[in-house]
């Protein structure tokens, strides 16, 4: 269900906006910046969760400032009948905090948070034992994750 196409108003993309800025926004205001009452807001949000459209509210969090300064995006190939065995070592492994399973000549690229390069290394390290890696370092993010556009195009 979660994958259908489903129907969103202003009221509702206004609501998902505020949350994407706040996701700790306390009901009354987010009932006052979409220009609802609280309980009509908490009932609109309850559909929208119920729906699948709102999953999760969350925190961003900087790496960086809690000791982890170096990121990398890895592609990961893994050898013939190893693909279940490093899919669960990525996901056993903390520090890949972002993982996606793709098409294509790699089967997983990866986000990996690292304190050094000899982290990265170890960690890496795991990972070769079982599969062909490439790995780029981030300097720098460019665009942040964020929402896709919520305005259906006619």
């Amino acid at each position: 269900m979660a994958n259908e196409m489903q129907a969103v108003d202003d009221i509702d993309r206004a609501m998902i906006e505020a949350l994407a800025g706040n996701s700790r926004i306390s009901l009354k205001e987010l009932a006052q910046a979409v220009g609802l009452s609280s309980p009509s807001a908490a009932e609109r949000l309850r559909r929208l969760e119920d729906r699948g459209v709102v999953t999760l509210f969350t925190i961003d969090l900087d790496p960086a400032a809690i000791g982890y300064p170096l990121q990398a995006i890895v592609r990961v190939r893994p050898l013939p009948g190893q693909l279940h065995i490093v899919e669960r070592i990525i996901q056993d492994t903390p520090e890949f905090i972002e993982c996606d399973k793709v098409t294509g000549d790699d089967c997983f690229i990866a986000r990996l948070v690292v304190r050094s390069m000899g982290e990265l290394d170890s960690i890496l390290d795991k990972v070769a034992e079982r599969a062909e890696t490439n790995t780029s370092m981030i300097k720098s993010s460019p665009v942040k994750r964020r929402l896709p556009p919520l305005i259906r195009k006619k």
